[in-house]
């Protein structure tokens, strides 16, 4: 055997055995195969391991947050429907008054009497609206703080077993634009969230 027959066989074995090696060709019944990737149904985040959740997912899936999305609803439809009836009243007022000024019938000073009626009623509706509109924002804030700090109490549980580096919130795509979906622990939590709340409500 000639010298450069014998130092590309030495080449070749080496590169067979570094190959099998770092897994890239695996002996299987006798053959040489390709060493199969893991599926994303078969790998799962690890500990250590950067996480996120998909944050409009859990809001729309989470049953507390349906449940308080619903009673909010029906203050703010009963707080708007006041305000349409306070403010249809008012125009009617309003409307009566300039018929009968139209027709002459209110004296100068009934009309300046009533004029002045009416204009207390107007900055007494705005208040109240304004006021109305303040207590739906709020309801709305308390809503979503309550919300909060019911999903980070229990993603602060529910990490110390599973050992995450981090946990990432996602909205919109931000900030997470894209990443391997088996890092997405959304079904987990929503599992989760909704499993601990059917709990407490039926505890009360």
């Amino acid at each position: 055997m000639k010298k450069i027959d014998i130092i590309t066989l030495i080449i070749s074995v080496i590169a067979l055995a570094a190959a099998v090696s770092f897994g890239i060709i695996s002996i299987k019944n006798g053959k040489a195969a390709e060493t199969p990737k893991a599926t994303a149904e078969e790998r799962e985040a690890h500990a250590g391991e950067i996480v996120y959740v998909e944050l409009d997912r859990i809001l729309q899936e989470y049953d507390m947050a349906n449940d308080k999305r619903s009673v909010v609803e029906t203050k703010v439809q009963n707080i708007q429907a006041e305000i349409n009836r306070r403010g249809k009243k008012l125009e009617k007022d309003i409307a009566d008054y300039q018929d009968k000024m139209n027709k002459g019938l209110m004296t100068r000073s009934v009309a300046e009497v009533n004029g002045q009626k009416l204009q207390k009623a107007q900055e007494d509706f705005n208040a109240y609206a304004q006021q109305k509109q303040a207590e739906i924002q709020e309801e709305q804030i308390v809503m979503m703080n309550q919300l909060a700090d019911a999903i980070k109490t229990w993603l602060d549980k529910y990490n110390e077993d599973m050992g995450y580096a981090m946990i990432l919130t996602n909205q919109g795509g931000a900030p997470v634009i894209t990443a391997d979906t088996t890092l997405d622990i959304t079904d987990a939590v929503i599992a989760g969230l909704n499993e601990e709340y059917i709990a407490t409500k039926s505890q009360k």
